[in-house]
């Protein structure tokens, strides 16, 4: 019962790595982000992907529960699987969601090894915001603390959590091992930036996934750091019942499961 369950969530850990190839071939709402319209320099883009960068810092609290804060830097934008050219991003404007959060572990403690020991847990809580910025924004770390500096910032959204996954795996004969996430959030629109964003009404909802490289993952005593992980973020309009995110869920595994044949 134990193998089964632990295979499960490798499986899933798998399936959280493949996130991103599927959402850049699969048809995903389209959306154009428009710089001008709140006063930054830059051309507008339309996509229906946003590629991020994650530096954040998961520290453990108990035995089971984490805390996660962080930022996620826009890097790129995708559209039918392809990049698009955002014109100014990262030079004349910046974009990044600065974002806070509580979990649980459900499989696995805090005194589990990760570089031995599969852990899988849920977010209970998370809380964001999506600010643009003029010039480049940089992003490193204060000790395990993430930074940001730049230029002046304005909140373009805001959110918080419908629901989050979490799983670690071991890696490089369990010498290392891999953090991956996915989780959907709520999207509401800063009260007049409606200009950024096209089309209104703009979407309510977005979904995230982060699978993060061994040389990313940074570990210290009571946590670890992520260093320039990747992820990325894309939009829905309606918000799913918790029956269809855990069907999204089991096709997630079922994808975890090919992978799995495939390397085999």
């Amino acid at each position: 019962m134990a193998t089964t369950l632990v295979n499960r969530v490798r499986q899933g850990a798998i399936a959280f790595a493949l996130v991103s190839g599927v959402s850049a071939v699969s048809a995903l709402p389209a959306f154009t982000f428009n710089p001008g319209g709140v006063g930054l320099t830059g051309s507008s883009v339309t996509a229906d992907n946003i590629l991020i960068s994650d530096f954040s810092t998961v520290t453990n609290v108990g035995a089971t529960s984490f805390t996660e804060t962080g930022f996620l830097s826009v890097t790129g934008f995708q559209l039918g699987g392809a990049n698009v050219v955002a014109g100014g991003l990262n030079s004349t404007y910046s974009l990044y969601i600065a974002f806070s959060g509580t979990g649980h572990l459900t499989l696995g403690t805090n005194a589990s090894d990760p570089r031995t020991t599969v852990t899988a847990g849920v977010f209970d809580t998370l809380n964001y915001s999506f600010i643009g910025a003029t010039g480049n924004s940089t992003f490193g770390f204060s000790g395990n603390t993430p930074t940001v500096s730049g230029g002046a910032t304005q909140t373009l959204a805001t959110g918080s959590l419908i629901n989050g996954n979490v799983v670690t795996s071991p890696a490089s004969g369990n010498t290392a091992f891999v953090p991956s996430a996915n989780l959907s959030v709520t999207f509401l629109q800063a009260a007049g930036k409606q200009g950024f964003f096209s089309p209104q009404p703009f979407y309510d909802m977005a979904f995230a996934a982060f699978t993060n490289t061994l040389t990313t993952v940074e570990p210290f005593p009571g946590g670890f750091s992520i260093n320039n992980g990747g992820g990325n973020v894309n939009f829905a309009t309606a918000v799913p019942e918790p029956e269809t995110y855990a069907l999204m869920l089991g096709g997630l595994g079922l994808l975890g499961a090919f992978a799995r044949r495939r390397r085999t």
